[in-house]
């Protein structure tokens, strides 16, 4: 336990990534109110599952929106995204409605997935969200085929593929390193790693503990980011996104990042101590360090940030009364949209 806790204590550190860039005040507005979209979603669907509303498994992307949102600021329209099961705050960033999110979660007929895939099957063809997908792993192949679609119609696109360090030592994440590379597919693999996959530190569980390098034996260039500053991660996302988009092949960020909550609503996380995480909170927030820097750059004040939160709290709760409203699906509907 000790060798777990001490492994996972190391914090992102900006030398791990020198690709940060300064925002304007429209870029740190921008990614405050999207990271904020996203933590007040997953704070309200934390709610919404205690009280019985949201069924099944839920995991929750709070202390992680960084990622994802530097990440969307980077990539053109018809860039396509697919992900894990923790996949509210990527659907979210990619501008899906969060009434058709929460319904979905909740079950209901007008959610993304007609309340047939709750929260671990969401899709969006018209924002190019691929799905949050329930087999650990299986969506690096997939987003590897859609990498070799956009390559094959010639269509500029290229394929972002988010996975979790526990998914990182897959086997079919080789196979897929080895076909992109070999075919130099536009594809950015993006490991989100929030340092404990389900409940084991990196430490106990991987050999190589620097993602970034996983592709090494098959060429695949990768660095390290700061998972934790949307600035940094969006500097990393445009130099890999150009590499892939320009024909160079596949590329890997190894995003250094962490999750305030435990893997799933049903993990109490006693693998790591309450410090740990109050030391992340405290320390490097994604969140309240946009805020601070619009403070201390006076492009806002205390009053109107507070103001933009109320509306996204507001929009939120709109989402949560409409997925407890919405109605289900009606039992007809229990063998449409089903191979058989």
């Amino acid at each position: 336990m000790a060798s777990q806790a001490s492994a996972s204590r190391k914090s992102p550190k900006k030398e791990d990534n020198n690709r940060i860039v300064e925002f304007d005040r429209d870029q740190e507005m921008h990614a405050l109110r999207e990271m904020l979209m996203i933590r007040r979603f997953e704070e309200k669907a934390g709610q919404l599952y205690g009280m019985g509303f949201i069924g099944g498994f839920c995991h929750l992307y709070i202390g992680q929106e960084a990622v994802v949102v530097g990440m969307q600021m980077a990539l053109k329209d018809g860039d396509q995204i697919i992900t894990s099961y923790r996949d509210h705050g990527h659907m979210l960033a990619t501008g899906m409605d969060s009434k058709g999110v929460m319904a979905e979660l909740t079950g209901r007929q007008s959610g993304y997935s007609k309340g047939k895939g709750g929260s671990m099957h969401m899709f969006s063809k018209e924002k190019a969200f691929y799905g949050g997908h329930g087999i650990v792993g299986a969506q690096v192949p997939l987003g590897t085929g859609l990498a070799f679609a956009n390559q094959y119609r010639g269509d500029d696109k290229v394929s972002v593929v988010y996975y979790g360090d526990g998914a990182a030592n897959q086997g079919q994440v080789y196979e897929s390193f080895n076909m992109a590379q070999l075919w130099k597919l536009p594809v950015v693999y993006v490991v989100e790693n929030n340092r404990y996959a389900m409940g084991t530190s990196v430490a106990r569980s991987s050999a190589e503990t620097d993602f970034s390098k996983r592709g090494s034996s098959f060429g695949i260039p990768g660095f390290q980011v700061d998972g934790m500053d949307v600035r940094a991660v969006k500097a990393a996302a445009e130099e890999a996104e150009e590499h892939a988009r320009s024909g160079k092949g596949p590329i890997i960020l190894e995003m250094q990042t962490y999750r305030y909550r435990g893997h799933s609503m049903s993990d109490p996380a006693k693998y790591r101590s309450k410090d740990e995480v109050q030391k992340m909170r405290s320390e490097h927030d994604p969140i309240e360090q946009v805020r601070k820097r619009i403070l201390d750059k006076k492009w806002a004040s205390e009053d109107e940030l507070k103001t933009i939160d109320k509306d996204v709290r507001s929009i939120i709760s709109d989402a949560a009364d409409f997925a407890q409203t919405d109605p289900e699906p009606d039992p007809s509907e229990l063998y449409t949209d089903i191979l058989r």
